[in-house]
């Protein structure tokens, strides 16, 4: 016959449910089963907060919405990330690098003309309909530098 397991938490726990309890202190985010240790994280990081839960979601230790309800977390981000840990795996909430935008719209041939009608003294947005780019796509690329084009030339 199982033997019941009494929720006793350490002192200052939240239950999560009946026998899954969470603990901040001293910077550590601290997981129990019972009054036993599952796992512990910093309190600062995001990625193992994810991975953790949606491990345990995964397992059938907790439920979605115990989540959402015990971290404040809406309950269509657990969703997402819960399906980003079963169709990627782990490796996905740590090893993952940013994603880098491509610079589509900024070719070498559309640089060369956009400096060419700056330098004419044309403002941004002239050279942006011009272009058929956004205005913004031709200041972000000024101020970083990627347009070497500066006002102070002409």
């Amino acid at each position: 016959m199982p033997q019941l397991q009494l929720p006793i938490f350490p002192a200052g726990a939240t239950e999560i449910n009946n026998n899954i309890a969470v603990q901040c202190k001293d910077g550590k985010v601290v997981y129990f089963h019972g009054h036993l240790p599952l796992f512990q994280h910093e309190e600062s990081s995001v990625k193992s907060f994810r991975y953790f839960t949606s491990h345990m979601i995964d397992a059938g230790t907790i439920q979605t919405v115990d989540v959402a309800r015990t971290f404040g977390v809406p309950l269509a981000t657990v969703k997402r990330y819960l399906k980003q840990y079963r169709e990627q795996g782990t490796e996905e909430f740590f090893q993952r690098k940013p994603r880098l935008r491509s610079e589509t719209k900024l070719t070498g041939e559309i640089k060369r003309q956009a400096r060419q009608l700056l330098e004419e003294g044309n403002n941004v947005a002239a050279v942006a309909r011009a272009l058929n780019v956004l205005p913004t796509t031709l200041h972000k690329a000024i101020r970083s530098q990627r347009l070497d084009w500066n006002k102070k030339k002409r």
